[in-house]
């Protein structure tokens, strides 16, 4: 019996389909789940924050990559004027909140890479430049990039910044959780060691969420019932607590689930031993060579029609 067209595509469909999407995205969660128990992380906590702006200070200068600053400018107050986002020069930036609610007196926010237990740079990096390792910390080999700025696009945080002034040696750039120097040693990043007003606390994540929910069940008109980076995205490294609504304060909502979840799946399958592209090639090999008979017909009649007029 004759296979017609229909069916000759339904077949090659799920050929594809079994080898692309044979293993239950279930069975890779419970293959990439990370323990997180022993990780670091941090809490800022938003409403012990003067805006004095010492960790931008403190980051600036133990980041001996970066352009060195003056005194002046972490002193300069027309800076908390605008919002500003993390730039190649600045792994971390303190913003300012109207608060109408609590006698006109504003909310400072720092921000800086979330160091996502899950993150989707990591994810997204074609060459393995971005590494997630155990403490928290999510590390740059510049000597890997390929400057593709793929891990621009993925991060939820809008965090990396691309060094665009750099002709020669451009490098993505992003707060490093003071890996190197600190974080690894089990010391505290240099922006919580300088905050004069304690605003942030450094630890195994698993105990400062305990710390946190204790702090919103002892202040419950001071901070609102959530701590942001518990869940969202999976968890992640840095946690904030905050008297105002996160969305008032520039933290999108962006759910529970993180993206590589939804896209190393696919992608660990096409790539696993190289078998499934081969699949996908004879995939498409097999449909131009079922549609090419219809194609070269359709060049000999259109050569016919031309002749007769």
């Amino acid at each position: 019996m004759g296979i017609n067209r229909r069916d000759f595509i339904k077949l090659l469909a799920g050929t594809g389909g079994i080898a692309l999407f044979g293993k239950n995205v279930n069975v890779w969660a419970d293959e990439h789940v990370t323990s997180l128990h022993e990780s670091f992380g941090v809490i800022v906590d938003t409403t012990l924050c003067v805006g004095c702006r010492s960790c931008e200070k403190a980051c600036n200068q133990i980041n001996q990559d970066l352009p060195r600053k003056a005194s002046e400018f972490y002193k300069d107050n027309s800076m908390l004027e605008k919002r500003r986002r993390m730039a190649a020069d600045s792994y971390t930036v303190v913003n300012r909140y109207n608060n109408p609610g609590n006698s006109g007196k504003p909310v400072y926010v720092k921000f800086q890479c979330m160091h996502c237990t899950d993150p989707a740079c990591v994810s997204a990096c074609i060459v393995g430049a971005l590494t997630k390792e155990s403490n928290g910390a999510i590390r740059y080999d510049p000597w890997k990039c390929i400057g593709c700025r793929y891990c621009m696009a993925a991060c939820p945080f809008q965090v990396p910044a691309y060094e665009y002034n750099n002709a020669m040696t451009p490098q993505v750039r992003k707060c490093t959780f003071c890996f190197e120097q600190r974080t690894s040693k089990g010391k505290a990043p240099a922006c919580v060691q300088a905050c004069p007003m304690e605003v942030m606390t450094f630890g195994k994540r698993r105990e400062l969420i305990k710390i946190a929910k204790r702090r919103i069940e002892k202040h419950p008109d001071r901070y609102i019932p959530h701590l942001y980076g518990e869940h969202e995205l999976g968890g992640t490294s840095w946690m904030y607590l905050s008297s105002l609504p996160f969305e008032e304060i520039d933290f999108p909502n962006l759910g529970y689930i993180s993206p590589p979840s939804y896209t190393e799946p696919i992608q660990h399958a096409i790539f696993k031993h190289f078998i499934p592209p081969l699949t996908l090639f004879a995939v498409l090999g097999g449909l131009m060579w079922f549609l090419k008979p219809k194609v070269v017909k359709s060049e000999s009649v259109l050569e016919e029609e031309n002749s007769e007029k």
